[in-house]
């Protein structure tokens, strides 16, 4: 069975795509994320960088990773701060703005 994962994609007014990622990313539904990755920047990152909001994620596995790795030079991010402990390990941190969700 699939961890429950609700994706959404808007537009900003500035043109910028919006990716938003409500659940847990993991190995059972990271095809779906990737796939919907994939489209928001196929969509957006001509104007600007993807905008992944992951601000209501409170776990992801090394595939999420790897499919954010693979994004690298279209996307930033905004995170859950309980994630940028794994995003520093990893090293992703590194090669993608990241940033804690505003408030949390």
């Amino acid at each position: 069975m699939a961890t429950p994962l609700r994706l959404s994609t808007d537009r900003r007014d500035d043109g910028t795509v919006v990716l938003r990622a409500v659940g847990e990313l993991d190995l059972s539904n990271i095809e779906i994320f990737s796939e919907a990755l994939s489209g928001a920047v196929d969509e957006g990152a001509e104007r600007n960088p993807v905008r992944v909001d992951l601000s209501a994620v409170d776990y992801l596995d090394s595939g999420a990773i790897n499919v954010l790795f693979n994004h690298a030079t279209a996307i930033d991010l905004v995170v859950n701060p309980i994630l940028l402990p794994v995003l520093k390990i990893s090293g992703l941190t590194d090669v993608i703005a990241v940033e804690p969700a505003p408030g949390a």
